[in-house]
């Protein structure tokens, strides 16, 4: 029996950053041709680790029809992914054309319909499925219908899909030749911190972007509190001051002043190794190693990203921060990744693209009250 050789689906990655969506889709079976972004250092971050793609560093604006067949050598795009502003769509189709956000979405939009792709994967911010966006919403789906493509929306979270993490977003995921849109499933194993920075090794025995120096806590005062504070625990009300810190080291705070009696975010939060780490930001002040004195490295907090070991930053430290805290991760794009590669087994679906638009107000609706299916 002669196996049928799969030929890969190629995409391009719009607002790509570092490039954690394009390495899942990758680890997935995808190829990626194009990444795009105007951030050098995050450009030159993609650059290292996807070779066989081009890069274009620059306003998407900017994005000639040319420039894009030119750089995917004319090949055929079957998903175009990224990430979009979607912010700002306050009135009838694209709101305030003078709003930037909206401009970049439309770029996102033109991109679409010069490739035509079989797919599109848009990630954004869990409050765009909120009621209060409805109607962006709405406008969205409306766009993508009247150009055949069938869309469904869901907020992932990350920790379900092998990220030691909890971080929650919006995704969008949109074909023109299926008329079910297929999510992944959840995975039952939950990956913990522990686990994540267990081996930090890449495949050639070195470490990458762990310089344990640049995570060493600077200020004698903060190095002392964090040294009360044990695994798993901060500082968020007044009581955990109480139990954590020594007068001596008190934050010096009248907690009946701030709002609610408590801190916003939590301070002094060390990770917990037996738990899924919350939300990496994009500097690395906010956690703290769960046992040693000191901040994360870039390594271990792309580790709880779920960035493979050899995956290699570049930049300076605040720009890697930055990376590893606005990406995607990449165990959550294999996840779609894999999605789509089953979309596309089951394809050749005919779409009635009229139903679709005519329906998308109730389709938004109905999608809206089962989006969020994390738990």
């Amino acid at each position: 029996m002669v196996t049928k050789k799969v030929t890969p689906l190629n995409f391009i990655d719009v607002f790509s950053g570092a490039g954690g969506l394009s390495c899942g889709l990758e680890l997935a079976g995808m190829r990626c041709l194009l990444g795009i972004d105007m951030d050098k250092n995050a450009i030159d971050t993609f650059r290292t680790n996807h070779k066989k793609a081009s890069i274009y560093c620059g306003s998407v604006t900017d994005l000639s029809e040319k420039k894009l067949r030119e750089l995917t050598n004319n090949q055929d795009i079957h998903a175009v992914v990224g990430g979009p502003p979607c912010q700002g769509f306050s009135t009838v189709g694209l709101g305030n054309p003078n709003d930037l956000r909206n401009t970049l979405f439309k770029e996102f939009i033109r991109l679409v319909k010069i490739t035509d792709p079989y797919y599109v994967i848009i990630e954004n911010v869990t409050g765009l499925i909120a009621k209060k966006n409805e109607k962006t919403l709405n406008d969205i789906f409306k766009l993508f219908h009247k150009m055949g493509y069938s869309l469904g929306v869901q907020v992932m979270s990350a920790e379900n899909y092998g990220v030691p993490e909890r971080r929650r977003r919006t995704i969008i995921l949109g074909s023109r030749i299926n008329e079910e849109i297929i999510f992944p499933k959840v995975d039952t194993k939950i990956i913990t911190v522990g686990e994540a920075l267990k081996s930090l090794k890449s495949p050639d025995g070195k470490i990458y972007n762990h310089d344990i120096s640049l995570a060493a806590i600077k200020s004698p005062l903060e190095y002392a509190r964090i040294k009360c504070i044990p695994e798993g625990r901060g500082i968020r009300y007044e009581k955990d001051e109480k139990a954590y810190l020594p007068k001596k080291l008190k934050l010096g705070i009248d907690w009946s002043t701030i709002r609610e009696n408590r801190f916003r975010q939590t301070k002094y939060q060390r990770l917990d190794r037996q738990k899924p780490s919350p939300t990496i930001m994009t500097h690395r002040h906010n956690y703290f190693h769960p046992t040693e004195h000191r901040y994360l490295t870039q390594r271990e907090a792309a580790a709880i990203q779920s960035f493979p070991n050899d995956f290699k930053f570049v930049g300076p430290l605040s720009s890697q921060w930055r990376q590893i805290g606005n990406a995607v991760p990449p165990k959550l794009g294999l996840a779609l990744g894999k999605a789509v590669m089953s979309m596309y087994q089951n394809k050749n679906k005919k779409i009635n693209a009229k139903k679709l638009f005519t329906k998308s107000e109730e389709a938004v609706t109905k999608m809206r009250k089962k989006a969020f299916l994390y738990n």
